[in-house]
């Protein structure tokens, strides 16, 4: 990508994780073919370059089936597809990535998730380990090579597979987690490194520590930030849309929330709630960065919330950090889309991250 250009990327909640007021469930809002298939539509038609689909075995829909079923209805962006290690066996994977590339027109990304299996439970070391494998056979097939691979977790001899995608060449893979685990299985594997939002000091704490592990395996990552948004005419007004989020919200409904996840004993997940937990009374961690999503949120917990300008400027540091690419999203999902279209988008110079 050129100096200052940047992917810019939003959310489309397959998971049952949109609202109007944080914690109260509404029936228009949960995750249903419609409803996200309107989520990604709002994104193309905004101006988006690429939208998440997330995966979670415990809620909403099934990722792999509903980016086969939207594909053909987009002309321009692409697919962020998030896929569950725990539940793939790598050969299969790699041909549902390869189709469903080419049903896509060779737009489709992937986004690695270290998951467990569901109804099992692999300690850290192993589950990043068996992450890594699978990655390192995903890369060898999706690059059109023949499989030989004898690791811990799979022993494969595979031609590769008939399907290829577009380019021919294995997918870009987006990949976070910020246990030692974590971190080397992205410093070997990945090429995009996912942040969750943290004061801007701790993020390029991270970014320099994974670039000195991606060097000692003579790699190089690119950098990507996840963080929900809350833009308005005012700063005022942004501020007011976000506490009017938790307005509804009790303690015990918050918890619960955040309690569904698989992922609430993460090293990730203990970060976001460190920051809440040290921000000031009304959420804030820092200048426009407010934790007050993560009270009703497992996982990513934080929002740039501003005027325009305000949010339009948190992004640029994060640019001037090193971050290559944005994953957005904010409450409701098609609203707040069509808002950061409409007031931030335009001033980005932005396009879909392409690897050297």
């Amino acid at each position: 990508m050129t100096n200052g250009q940047c992917e810019v990327s939003w959310f489309s909640a397959l998971c049952d994780d949109d609202y109007e007021f944080l914690g109260t469930p509404d029936a228009m809002l949960r995750s249903s073919w419609e409803h996200c298939r309107d989520i990604v539509l709002q994104a193309e038609t905004g101006g988006f370059d690429n939208i998440l689909l997330p995966s979670g075995y415990a809620l909403g829909i099934d990722t792999t089936a509903f980016a086969a079923a939207i594909a053909p209805m987009l002309r321009r962006l692409r697919l962020l597809m998030a896929v569950r290690i725990g539940e793939s066996w790598p050969p299969q994977l790699a041909r549902q990535i390869a189709t469903i590339d080419r049903i896509l027109g060779g737009r489709l990304t992937v986004n690695i998730i270290s998951s467990d299996l569901p109804g099992e439970k692999l300690a850290s070391a192993p589950r990043y380990a068996r992450t890594l494998e699978a990655m390192r056979i995903l890369k060898t097939l999706l690059n059109g090579e023949p499989l030989d691979h004898q690791g811990e977790f799979w022993q494969l001899q595979l031609d590769p597979p008939g399907v290829t995608t577009v380019s021919g060449k294995c997918p870009p893979l987006y990949f976070g987690g910020l246990s030692e685990d974590a971190r080397e299985a992205a410093a070997q594997g990945c090429d995009v490194y996912l942040m969750w939002p943290d004061k801007k000091e701790v993020v390029r704490g991270i970014m320099e520590d994974m670039r000195a592990r991606a060097a000692k395996h003579g790699r190089t990552l690119r950098f990507g930030y996840r963080a929900h948004v809350v833009v308005r005419e005012t700063e005022a007004e942004a501020r007011s849309a976000a506490d009017r989020l938790l307005s509804k919200l009790d303690a015990a409904s918050g918890e619960a929330i955040r309690n569904k996840s698989l992922d609430t004993a993460s090293t990730g997940v203990a970060a976001q709630t460190a920051l809440r937990e040290g921000a000031t009374d009304d959420g804030y961690a820092e200048e426009n960065l407010w934790t007050g999503v993560g009270r009703a949120r497992s996982g990513c917990g934080a929002a740039i919330v501003g005027d325009a300008d305000q949010v339009l400027a948190k992004l640029r540091m994060y640019q001037d950090m090193g971050i290559e690419a944005f994953i957005l999203s904010g409450y409701p999902h098609i609203a707040e889309a069509d808002l950061f279209a409409r007031h931030v988008l335009p001033r980005l110079q932005h396009a879909p991250l392409t690897l050297d």
